[in-house]
């Protein structure tokens, strides 16, 4: 069981750890910016505006963080430059806690009325979509709940293959019907052996495809539709998972796929190996739904639940 347990100041150091490259990245380029200035003016803002958007804030957020510090040049007459981190932190803190981002309880906790809750799993190949599937499993299994994971990915041999190593590594069952069959009906098994078995968490993979926004829509809406067969309000979550190190093409994903379903939720993987962890802050701000869990590592404590506080205060810690 010590392969699983992090206390929550280790969590936290394996935060900090994991943001290091965007921090790191982020500080030197604002160094840049304010070198030699005192307050901060005009020319300090289109710095700063070039900085968020290079650290992959994205745009349309960048835009709304320099308006809100324009206001409060504005209000306050004079700021200084040696301010300017202080500033953004609140105003990003701000926009993270404006938005719909909901901090996750730290127990990885489960509706108690939603039983089993059936949690559907997109994104596209290569995100770690898998991976995060067989996390979450094992904090799920760690914390004594019953899992099911269903081996949707029918598409990669290797995503089936892989779904069941991680049930044996975990010890949960894995329903899986092979390579080229019908992923509703893996969905259709899964949730009613979750049901059979008093399960309380089902968590099906689904193929990572962007093929047409037509086709990925009607098999998801397909897979949705069978597994309502079994239990009427499934799926309970749709989770959507990014690759935080792709940038900007992670919030082309959040749009194709936001299009094709009715996301609920984000994991947001591999930020301990890329500057771009300010994606966070932006397909967060864009896109209105909650973070809900952020990878920051190999190990299965490094899924971490997504605290928006406890993330800014490490973008900022130096």
């Amino acid at each position: 069981m010590a392969l699983f347990g992090l206390f929550s100041k280790e969590k936290k150091e394996t935060l900090d750890k994991g943001l290091e490259k965007t921090k790191d990245s982020f500080f030197s380029k604002l160094g840049r910016a304010v070198v030699g200035k005192s307050t901060v003016d005009e020319e300090v803002l289109d710095e700063l505006e070039n900085v968020l958007i290079s650290s992959d804030v994205g745009v349309e957020t960048t835009v709304k963080i320099i308006r809100q510090i324009e206001e409060r040049v504005a209000r306050d007459k004079y700021m200084g430059t040696d301010e300017l981190d202080r500033i953004l932190r609140e105003e990003i803190a701000t926009l993270l806690s404006a938005n719909n981002s909901v901090d996750v309880p730290d127990d990885f906790g489960l509706p108690a009325n939603k039983k089993p809750y059936v949690i559907m799993v997109v994104g596209v190949n290569g995100v770690g979509k898998t991976t995060t599937i067989g996390k979450l499993a094992a904090q799920f299994h760690k914390r004594g709940l019953k899992v099911v994971l269903g081996a949707g990915d029918t598409f990669r041999a290797a995503a089936v293959d892989q779904l069941k190593l991680w049930g044996d590594r975990v010890g949960v069952p894995v329903i899986s019907h092979g390579m080229n069959t019908d992923p509703s009906a893996v969905a259709f098994d899964a949730v009613k052996k979750g049901v059979d078995m008093g399960a309380d968490v089902v968590i099906i993979d689904t193929a990572g495809r962007l093929h047409t926004k037509v086709n990925l829509m009607n098999e998801l809406t397909k897979i949705k539709r069978v597994m309502q067969k079994v239990t009427p309000d499934a799926p309970h979550e749709v989770l959507l998972v990014l690759d935080g190190s792709t940038g900007q093409n992670a919030f082309i994903q959040a749009t194709e796929f936001t299009k094709a379903t009715e996301v609920s939720a984000l994991a947001i993987t591999k930020l301990d190996g890329t500057a771009k962890g300010g994606v966070v802050i932006g397909i967060s701000d864009q896109f209105k739904i909650p973070v809900k869990y952020i990878g920051v590592g190999e190990r299965i404590d490094d899924l971490q639940t997504f605290n928006k506080m406890e993330f800014v205060d490490s973008f900022f810690k130096k």
